[in-house]
């Protein structure tokens, strides 16, 4: 009791005061009333509660299950992101393969037609060496028989004429007596 005289006292000095009659106070009517309304509000608040409380734990339990799949589709992207890495690396590993077999293989044909190339030009120079050697030759026989034609036609005479005739014809006559 001291206690609630202590808090009556400062009640007192505050202008506020407490009634400790239950009967004036109306206290019991206001148990009574929420009594009532807690017996009343129970069952329903209960029911309410309880179908709040299922549907979070459905919630819940369905939040899992998502987070579950979730999970699981998002192991499933990851070993395919992996596979698919390891697929791209095959591909650049044999695309700079193919790469480097072509590089090589212009560099070989690019050499079999320059070795062509200097053959070609090799025995093409040949030929116009002997294409001119031959003209000239061709041109020295040709003044070498202008000039004995001349000089013949120069020392000839008539009776040069008759000796070359005649040793001809004797010649002919060896071969014929044979």
């Amino acid at each position: 009791m001291n206690i609630l005289e202590i808090i009556s006292q400062e009640l007192l000095y505050t202008k506020i005061s407490l009634n400790f009659n239950f009967l004036e106070a109306n206290v019991l009517n206001i148990l009574l009333l929420l009594t009532g309304l807690i017996y009343v509000l129970k069952n329903f608040l209960g029911s309410t509660l309880n179908d709040r409380q299922s549907k979070v734990i459905f919630a819940i339990n369905e939040s899992e299950e998502r987070l579950k799949q979730a999970n699981l589709r998002l192991n499933e992207a990851e070993k395919q992101l992996a596979q698919t890495q390891l697929i791209i690396n095959q591909i650049i590993n044999e695309a700079e393969t193919t790469a480097k077999k072509v590089r090589e293989s212009i560099l070989e044909q690019g050499k079999s037609d320059i070795e062509k190339l200097t053959k070609t030009s090799k025995a093409s120079v040949r030929f116009a060496e002997n294409q001119v050697k031959l003209q000239i030759q061709q041109q020295i026989t040709a003044l070498a028989i202008k000039k004995v034609s001349f000089e013949l036609k120069n020392q000839m005479n008539s009776i040069m004429q008759n000796k070359m005739i005649d040793r001809g014809i004797m010649q002919l006559e060896g071969k014929i007596n044979l």
